[in-house]
């Protein structure tokens, strides 16, 4: 049989107990000898009652000596201590065994104190009194240990979730810029080596440069495909990047879908870092999305604008039914705020008044020196 782990009281309180254990049972079994101290029931009361102190350490030692005293000699109070503590453990057949034994032992011996009769402290129906109580204190403490253990099971779950959805989306990031940099790459040694095959009309450092342009272009797309090609699945075509007019296909296929998307873009896409069209594409989606499954039909606002200094896009949805409600994990935006975050920016989102919600984002352009500004 399972069984918990005892709490221990402070020393404090476990030494009142076995104070007034003790205290109580030596009174009682000198009332019954007449007020004469140096007797055997006396001395036996006063072993049962001193035995209570290790009942975490030995209960079973502890349990023999409370059932001898109770069984022999009527002390009552150290078998309730000892039963009690046996049924908060979980080890029922223990304590109802030392209360059958004692009360047998008692109705047999029928010594000058009765665990049958009544007394002041209360008959043999305290036995089973304790025994009632300490199976309630057992469960409780059980019932709150398993709920103890399911909140820490869901925490652990939803961090290593989270943290999967982060290294998820730090793999399509690191993936993107792969497909990205390489075709710039391309792009790169091509026209260097087209220049190149015309010597005769250029100064030679000229051509010298030239040459040293293609082949360190060429290495570093050759290192690039080595170090992150690995990120694509194998047989998966490479995603490529969305641009303004894919951007206005997402939000008419939302149109089509029957939502209701009003969409403006202030300034050039073309002259925004990729990574930052990259970001814009996937807030906008993911908030189309989540629109979509928690505001049925509501109106959705998108704002997006190319600046000198920065990129900023929000999605603002107002309230709307949902007849069938859609149980969200959350880690879309978590996704969101890491790619936000690895480009230096700036990530919101929440209730935007009224029952809607607001998905927004800030990204700095990057300086000559490479940094945000």
């Amino acid at each position: 049989m399972q069984t918990d782990t005892p709490t221990r009281w402070p020393w404090w309180a476990e030494a009142t107990l076995t104070g007034l254990v003790t205290a109580l049972s030596v009174q009682d079994a000198a009332v019954s000898v007449g007020g004469r101290w140096l007797e055997l029931p006396v001395l036996v009361a006063l072993l049962a009652g001193l035995s209570t102190a290790g009942r975490h350490r030995w209960p079973l030692v502890t349990m023999v000596v409370a059932v001898l005293a109770a069984g022999g000699w009527g002390l009552i109070l150290p078998l309730l201590v000892i039963a009690f503590q046996l049924a908060a453990l979980g080890r029922l057949r223990p304590a109802i065994v030392a209360v059958v034994g004692a009360l047998s032992a008692n109705l047999l011996i029928r010594p000058t104190l009765d665990l049958w009769q009544p007394r002041g402290f209360g008959p043999a129906l305290l036995l089973a009194l304790v025994v009632a109580l300490g199976m309630w204190v057992r469960s409780r403490r059980r019932l709150i240990d398993a709920l103890a253990q399911q909140v820490e099971h869901l925490r652990i779950e939803r961090e290593l979730r989270e943290e999967a959805a982060r290294l998820a989306e730090r793999s399509a990031i690191a993936a993107e810029m792969h497909d990205v940099l390489a075709h710039r790459l391309s792009l790169l040694a091509l026209h260097s080596g087209v220049l190149a095959t015309r010597t005769d009309t250029l100064p030679a450092p000229v051509v010298e440069r030239l040459g040293l342009l293609r082949s360190t272009s060429t290495a570093a797309l050759n290192e690039l495909r080595e170090v992150l090609g690995a990120l694509h699945e194998t047989g998966a075509a490479p995603e490529l990047a969305p641009t303004l007019q894919e951007l206005d296909d997402l939000v008419d296929q939302a149109r089509t879908a029957g939502q209701d998307v009003e969409s403006s873009t202030v300034g050039d896409p073309e002259q925004a870092p990729l990574a930052h069209r990259l970001a814009v594409y996937r807030i906008v989606r993911e908030a189309l999305s989540n629109a979509r499954k928690h505001a049925g039909a509501a109106a959705v606002v998108i704002r997006v604008a190319y600046t000198d200094l920065a990129t900023s896009v929000a999605v603002t949805n107002t309230t709307g039914a949902q007849e069938d409600p859609v149980v969200s994990s959350g880690f879309g935006l978590i996704g969101l705020r890491e790619r936000v975050a690895a480009l230096g920016g700036q990530f919101e989102a929440g209730p935007a008044g009224a029952g809607g919600w607001r998905v927004a984002a800030t990204l700095p352009r990057p300086t000559q020196n490479g940094t945000a500004q």
